[in-house]
Parts: C-alpha cells; sequence; structure tokens
C-alpha cells in the first residue's frame, strides 16, 4: 500500500503508544517485521516553546524508516509550525493525533477532544498539509462517546483537508481502553473515504490481524498493546498472511530480545544507566508475562537499576522455567 507516495511492505504498524513506542522499541519492531513505525506523540505547544523533550521525541533513525512523527495540539498555526520543526528529521510522515484519550490531552481541547469539532479537525488537516511536503495521516477514535459517534465524519473531513490516510482505534473517549473494540466502524470508514484507512484495537495475535484485514476491508492493521513484551507479534502477522510456518520464540529467545531491547534503550538514553533502567523496567516485565512464577518476577523487574541485573535475571527467570520443564 502506499500513503500519498510513500511505499509501506508488510501487514502491520506499531502505533504510536505514549511511554511505550520510543526509538528503541521502534526500532526493534521494524527488525521484526513491522510495516510502519510512528513515534510517540510530540505536543505542539511544547515544541513551540523550544522543549528539549519535545524535540527529542521527534528524532527518527534510518533503522526504523519508513517513520511518522505524530504531533497533537488544537491551533492550527502551532501544529503546523510543529510539523515543520519536525521535518528536520526527516520522517516519512506526519501523523495528527486527534485520539489521545488522556484527561492531560483531551482536558485541553487536543487529542480525541478535537472529535468534537470536526470542523476544527479539518482546518488543523489542511494547516499542517500545506506546511509540509511529506503526506499527512490522521488518528482517530470511534467519537467522543456513544452519543457522538462521528468517525466517518471526521475522516471525511480529514480526506477534504489533505489528509493522505487515516488510522481508526475502533473506541470511543469515554471508553478509554476498556470494552470491545468496535471494527464496524472501521469498515464504516474503510467504505465512506478513498484513502487508505488503518485499523487499530483488540489486534492481540495474528489471527485477530487477519480478522480484521477480512472483516473491515482496511489497508493496514496496526498493532498497540498487543506488540507489549512481543514485537514477535509482526513476524507472526506476516506468516499468517502470507500462509507460511510460524515458528514462536523459545523462552531463550525472549529473553536475548527482551535483553537487547534493554541495551537498545540504555545505548539511546541521555540518561545514567540507572534513570534509563527505569524505562526498561516495563518492558522487561512485559517479556516475562504467562510464564510460571511471572508475576514475583515482573515485580523483581520494577527493581532493576542496572543491565548486569537485567541479564542475572533473565538467567535465573530461564533456569525457572527449564526446572518446570518449559522451553
Amino acid at each position: 500500500m502506499f500513503i500519498g507516495n510513500v511505499e509501506i511492505k508488510g501487514y502491520a504498524a506499531l502505533a504510536p503508544m505514549a511511554g511505550v513506542a520510543d526509538r528503541a522499541f521502534r526500532e526493534l519492531c521494524r527488525d521484526f517485521g513491522a510495516a510502519y513505525v510512528v513515534t510517540e506523540m510530540v505536543s505542539a505547544k511544547g515544541v513551540s516553546y523550544n522543549s528539549s523533550k519535545s524535540t527529542e521525541l521527534m528524532e527518527v533513525s534510518d533503522r526504523e524508516r519508513p517513520a511518522g512523527v505524530q504531533i497533537f495540539g488544537c491551533e492550527p498555526e502551532t501544529m503546523a509550525e510543529a510539523a515543520v520543526t519536525a521535518m528536520q528529521f526527516k520522517p516519512e510522515i506526519i501523523d495528527i493525533n486527534m485520539g489521545c484519550p488522556a484527561p492531560k490531552v483531551s482536558g485541553n481541547g487536543c487529542g480525541s477532544a478535537l472529535m468534537k469539532n470536526p470542523k476544527l479537525c479539518g482546518e488543523i488537516v489542511k494547516a499542517v498539509s500545506n506546511a509540509v511536503n511529506v503526506p499527512v495521516t490522521v488518528k482517530i477514535r470511534k467519537g467522543w462517546d456513544d452519543n457522538s459517534v462521528n468517525a466517518v465524519e471526521v475522516a471525511k473531513i480529514c480526506e477534504e483537508n489533505g489528509a493522505k490516510a487515516v488510522a481508526v482505534h475502533g473506541r470511543t473517549r469515554s471508553q478509554q481502553y476498556q470494552g470491545k473494540a468496535d471494527w464496524n466502524i472501521i469498515r464504516e470508514v474503510k467504505q465512506a473515504v478513498s484513502i487508505p484507512v488503518i485499523g487499530n484495537g483488540d489486534i492481540l495475535t495474528a489471527e485477530d490481524a487477519q480478522r480484521m484485514y477480512e472483516e473491515t476491508g482496511c489497508d493496514l492493521v496496526m498493532i498497540g498493546r498487543g506488540s507489549y513484551g512481543n514485537p514477535f507479534i509482526f513476524r507472526e502477522i506476516a506468516a499468517r498472511m502470507e500462509g507460511s510456518e510460524y515458528q514462536p520464540p523459545s523462552l531463550e529467545e525472549k529473553m536475548r530480545i527482551m535483553l537487547e531491547h534493554i541495551r537498545l534503550i540504555t545505548g539511546l538514553s541521555e540518561k545514567c544507566e540507572e534513570l534509563a533502567m527505569h524505562e526498561a523496567r516495563k518492558h522487561a516485565a512485559w517479556y516475562m508475562n504467562g510464564y510460571y512464577g511471572s508475576a514475583k518476577f515482573r515485580g523483581r523487574c520494577y527493581q532493576l537499576s542496572s543491565y548486569a541485573e537485567a541479564e542475572a535475571l533473565a538467567e535465573e527467570f530461564i533456569e525457572l522455567q527449564r526446572s518446570r520443564g518449559i522451553n
């Protein structure tokens, strides 16, 4: 598929998840076959205030490409200026966040709150599209709540104002991440617009991905929480879609990739090792989900302060599983 003039090769994209989809995880997921990745959301207002943290979040490496930078805000001019700033990192795509349900974002009229004002959605897309020479995409939700389901309306307005693709999360803002994602709304958006539609919500397995393609007709699926501690899901989805045999990762491979992930986090961080490990802790814990005694080990992950400690914990975890006949 193409988003504007950008070719996307593969079957699943990594969702732009704040606090999760940092550069280290994006690089790792691309290694495992993610077709496309998007940065954590970046505050347009923070960029306008010359926030170094906001600018750092925009950095995209060659290993990630094709990659998009996601920005959020509610002022067309400020969003356009942030998009121009992002171009110094040469992203293939600029993505606009109209779906974040977090109160600190939507409470300020940004993220999913924009869906309450479709006209403003169009103005933002138009301003950003006119400011940069790369495709502009939008990530939306089903609507603000069950009484204002307007994903189709917003998607059409975004298309009319220059959006080259739209990603749809099948929950309303009021649902947050609870309940079941409505895939019907993804199908409805797909039928209403001519630009590519990316489906998002409740894809935890390769079977889920295939079913979303079949039930919605979407052009690409986007993986969020299903990727936690599981970059392998992109390889699994590719095998499923191509009808080839998939070999699940062994325990040893999971721990090896967990340690590689931690090395990436600490290596890319400008913080000291101990502080960088704070970012790595949740990821380490996710890799251990589903195994014998994992609750205890996940708790210990949140105490890690060095890579050496992570190595030792991984070895201990492997030994415990082997003692139970688990490989």
